[in-house]
């Protein structure tokens, strides 16, 4: 079935795209540790939340090609920010994942960042940070597969 979107829903999401745009722009500026590529940061956070996994489960899991993801695990070893070891039950495979120094400086990336938002969101008024919380799920649920 297709809906037929109206101006003003069009307008709305437009809106939304640039305000979300912008605001990742801004957070994207506070990042700790500005020598990683968005590509390696997204990598080695998902290395940090899911624990070791194979380079191929980490590609399907980050939507990248295989080769691809090579090559950002390969940047990061590099950095000292990845170990890889033997995989446990398949002599084949290695698995990958975080050195103690890449989960300390995610944390303070993450800290950064959230510490500036917490600093902006403290200007607005009570109803505004009402609104924010309100839209937060409806967020969530934008962005849910």
């Amino acid at each position: 079935m297709t809906t037929t979107l109206s101006a003003a829903d069009l307008e709305l999401a437009h809106s939304v795209r640039i305000a979300i745009t912008r605001l990742s722009r801004r957070l994207r500026n506070q990042r700790a540790d500005l020598s990683l590529t968005a590509s390696q940061l997204s990598a080695l956070a998902a290395l940090d939340q899911h624990g070791p996994v194979t380079p191929g489960a980490l590609a399907e899991h980050e939507k990248v090609q295989p080769p691809s993801m090579t090559r950002v695990l390969a940047a990061l070893e590099d950095k000292g920010l990845v170990a890889s070891a033997p995989h446990p039950t398949d002599g084949r495979q290695k698995v990958v994942q975080v050195t103690p120094a890449a989960h300390a400086m995610l944390v303070a990336d993450r800290r950064a960042r959230e510490e500036w938002l917490a600093q902006r969101m403290a200007e607005l008024s009570p109803a505004e940070v009402a609104a924010l919380r309100a839209a937060t799920p409806v967020l969530e649920k934008l962005i849910a597969p």
